[in-house]
């Protein structure tokens, strides 16, 4: 599959997500076991210091790495996820990148940064890993 194609069946997937709707997750790049995404700053994203809320933060982890594990094996289900945090989140957009580092049968590994836009630079605000399980096809919910 082309990364045009890919990058449209993912944008497709995203929209059917309810959560990623809300949150404003856009598909920015796919490839190959590597994706990112966006997510532009609105201020009922934050917490209550003003900074992205860590649960956004570890939505972009999840997703991320959910979909980068999607473009090598198809559906997915995360069975762990690990998010390291080490600045604020604080910036006008938040980029995700996600890539695979062990693609296997039974799991895949994939790791992702999330760094902020803030004052003409990209700043690191968390990272991690994710661990995910591939779907029988027909299995993922409806």
């Amino acid at each position: 599959m082309k990364n045009s194609e890919m990058l449209e069946q993912l944008r497709a997937v995203n929209a059917s997500a309810a959560f990623n709707r809300w949150a404003g997750f856009e598909v920015a790049e796919a490839e190959p076991g590597r994706v990112s995404l966006r997510l532009e700053w609105r201020e009922d994203l934050g917490q209550y210091a003003g900074h992205l809320h860590a649960a956004l933060v570890a939505g972009l982890i999840d997703t991320a790495c959910g979909f980068a594990a999607f473009t090598q094996v198809g559906v997915v289900a995360a069975s762990n996820c690990a998010v390291n945090f080490v600045s604020p989140g604080v910036g006008t957009a938040f980029v995700a990148t996600a890539r695979s580092v062990k693609t296997g049968r039974k799991q895949v590994l994939v790791t992702a940064e999330v760094h902020a836009e803030r004052d003409g630079e990209s700043v690191l605000v968390a990272f991690g890993t994710t661990l995910l399980v591939p779907l029988a096809p027909g299995s993922e919910a409806k």
